[in-house]
C-alpha cells in the first residue's frame, strides 16, 4: 500500500467523523426550524401584581419583558435579541441577557448595554384590563 492511499483513507474518514458535527452546527445556526417571534396581536401575561413598582419580570413562553416603575407606569419590550433574533431567557435586575452571544439590554428601556447587538429592543405597548397585564404590537 502506498502513503497515498492511506493519507487519502486517513481524509475520507476524518471528514465521515465531522459531517454529523457539521451538520449540527449548521442546524444550530437556524437550520429549519421555526424561529420565535414577536407577538401579532395582544397578548395576556398576567396580573398586574405579578410585576412590582421599580421592577422588572420577563415572560419568556412570550419573548416579552415588562417592567414597572416607581409610579406605577408599564412599559413593554420583545425579548428576541436584535443581532441575531434569539429569545433572551435571563433577567437579572433590569438586565436581559442573551444567552446567544451575550448582549445585554435594559428592560426598562430596551436600550443596549453591551454589543453585539447594537439596535434596542422593540417596544411595545402595554395596558392592564380588569387587573391583567396586556402587551401588543405597537400602531
Amino acid at each position: 500500500m502506498s502513503g497515498r492511499s492511506a493519507a487519502s483513507r486517513r481524509t475520507v474518514l476524518r471528514g465521515m467523523a465531522l459531517t454529523p458535527v457539521a451538520g449540527l452546527g449548521l442546524t444550530a445556526c437556524g437550520g429549519g426550524e421555526e424561529r420565535p417571534s414577536q407577538p401579532t396581536g395582544p397578548v395576556e401575561l398576567g396580573a398586574e401584581s405579578e410585576v412590582a413598582r421599580g421592577s422588572s419580570k420577563l415572560f419568556r413562553d412570550h419573548n416579552i419583558v415588562v417592567s414597572r416603575d416607581d409610579g406605577g407606569s408599564f412599559t413593554a419590550y420583545s425579548t428576541l435579541c436584535t443581532h441575531a433574533n434569539c429569545p433572551i431567557n435571563r433577567l437579572k435586575g433590569t438586565k436581559l441577557i442573551c444567552p446567544c452571544h451575550g448582549s445585554e439590554f435594559d428592560a426598562t428601556t430596551g436600550k443596549v448595554l453591551r454589543e453585539p447587538a447594537v439596535a434596542p429592543l422593540a417596544p411595545l405597548s402595554v395596558e392592564v384590563r380588569n387587573g391583567t397585564i396586556v402587551a401588543k404590537p405597537q400602531t
